[in-house]
């Protein structure tokens, strides 16, 4: 059992070196690359249904028990991620294998997206801090490479803001790991954890975690997410979809298990986390209602996301880590959804400003019905997606006493709301400047991951209760403890 867990990086990897020698065959890159990730999503299931009913799985690789050797755990919260990181990129990967050719494919990208996806549940899975960098490393070298196919300069310019910011953080995640190792002679995520409550707030311990709370900031998008807007809209549709889906989120769940599991006790992260998904918040909102640019609108609407994630954690309580891994979930479908919109209304006016677009509806119903669904998605209108993991939040927030992040969250799902509606109600209503004649055809199987992704965001919402001793089980953050236990046994 514990074996398979070695497929969730060895099959992409291996499946991506492959298909780099099928170079000028897309159509074979891009059912193959579906393949291998389905049969994962299947196995997945599997391993879910087995940690949900038995208890967590370890994977020792070379057969070094813990803390000395590499290893892998799967615990609920890492099965979820990885199954919606799978299923997200299965969807994006149908968008472009359903749509006319495309130049990036000529350019790796399939291998590319394997190989990212290796990184991200890589990320997920293991349990030693220093893998975690690796992994983190293969997400990142994957991510450099895509968000240059395309090539104006706008995107290269991006590029290499992202390549920059994402360099310096990496440095100090080293360091971060070497002082933790040279204090605590550990990288067993779940040793480090017996080690520093036991040696309790030491001032190098305490510098050690800020080291790694504005690692992790810096990767998710918190308060110093200058780079992100520019870096996720100006990559081709397919590549913002799954930037936008998921790889804040690997940054935001190492927050979460860093400061659940290792640094959980003293008061004064949860302040820091709190202001700064306060102005996250602000600033996301801000951007998302000043710019007339569709596509930097949508990327902001990740920003506030970060925000009201990271706002979840700083609260801290059951209620509100709750709410956040339902939200987490709704917003990597909804993200993808939302970004393969934009991209997909680009394609059919060539034009990118919503003055500057008007009627589609009328041309295009299936479309607009779509973007008025992830609307009401992403501002947590019920029966939808977003609603409970909202709701959760901030009851979380009432109950702890935390009203301002409290009121900052209904005000960013207002400019949420705003934001988009704006986008519909200009795009979409109005009379067409589009004839007939100048019609972009739109076929019905371009549209159909985009359906695909609506009906999700719906029954995420009206299926909650069937998810919820998935997201229950998952909170179990909150005791370190059964972690622990999964990992080292009795103890070490």
């Amino acid at each position: 059992m514990s074996n398979s867990l070695a497929f969730f990086m060895a099959l992409p990897i291996l499946v991506g070196v492959t298909l780099i020698f099928y170079r000028e065959h897309p159509k074979l890159q891009a059912w193959v690359s579906i393949g291998a990730l389905s049969g994962l999503f299947g196995l997945g299931v599997y391993l879910l249904q087995y940690v949900q009913s038995h208890t967590i799985i370890r994977l020792d690789f070379g057969g070094w028990e813990p803390p000395f050797g590499i290893l892998f755990v799967a615990d609920t919260l890492a099965l979820l991620l990885s199954l919606t990181t799978l299923f997200v990129t299965i969807i994006c990967l149908l968008y472009l294998a359903l749509s006319p050719r495309e130049k990036m494919t000529n350019y790796y990208f399939y291998p590319l997206v394997l190989f990212l996806n290796a990184g991200i549940i890589g990320s997920y899975m293991t349990g030693d801090i220093f893998n975690l960098f690796v992994c983190f490393e293969v997400m990142l070298l994957s991510s450099y490479v895509l968000i240059t196919l395309g090539g104006n300069r706008f995107q290269l310019r991006e590029a290499i803001k992202y390549v920059a910011i994402n360099i310096v953080s990496s440095w100090f995640f080293l360091i971060g790991i070497a002082y933790l190792y040279g204090s605590l002679g550990t990288l067993n995520m779940a040793h480090i954890a017996e080690r520093v409550a036991e040696a309790g707030p030491t001032p190098l311990l305490t510098v050690v975690s800020l080291v790694f709370l504005i690692v992790f900031s810096l990767k998710a998008g918190l308060l110093l997410y200058f780079w992100l807007p520019g870096s996720y809209s100006s990559t081709p549709t397919v590549t913002s979809a799954l930037f936008g889906a998921l790889l804040t989120k690997v940054g935001v769940y190492a927050l979460f298990r860093m400061f659940t599991l290792i640094f959980n006790d003293g008061e004064m992260i949860p302040m820091i986390l709190s202001v700064m998904a306060a102005l996250t918040l602000i600033g996301g909102s801000l951007g998302a209602v000043a710019y007339t640019d569709i596509r930097k609108i949508a990327a902001y609407q990740v920003v506030i996301a970060v925000g009201f994630m990271l706002a979840g954690l700083a609260i801290g309580n059951e209620l509100a880590i709750e709410g956040t891994i339902y939200y987490i979930l709704h917003d990597m479908f909804a993200k993808a959804l939302l970004f393969l919109l934009i991209g997909t209304m680009i394609y059919v006016t060539n034009k990118v400003h919503i003055h500057e677009m008007s009627g589609l509806l009328k041309n295009y119903p299936v479309l607009g019905w779509s973007f008025f669904i992830v609307i009401l998605s992403l501002a947590g209108i019920p029966p939808f997606s977003g609603f409970l993991g909202k709701v959760l939040v901030i009851e979380g927030a009432i109950a702890n006493g935390s009203y301002v992040l409290m009121v900052l969250a209904l005000f960013s799902g207002l400019a949420v709301l705003y934001s988009l509606l704006r986008i519909f109600s200009q795009c979409f209503w109005g009379e067409t400047i589009i004839s007939a004649d100048e019609q972009r055809p739109l076929p019905a199987m371009r549209l159909a991951p985009i359906v695909m992704l609506s009906a999700i965001t719906l029954l995420l919402g009206l299926g909650s209760e069937m998810l919820a001793p998935y997201i229950q089980a998952a909170a179990t953050l909150l005791d370190p403890s059964i972690y622990i236990k999964a990992v080292l046994g009795n103890g070490s």
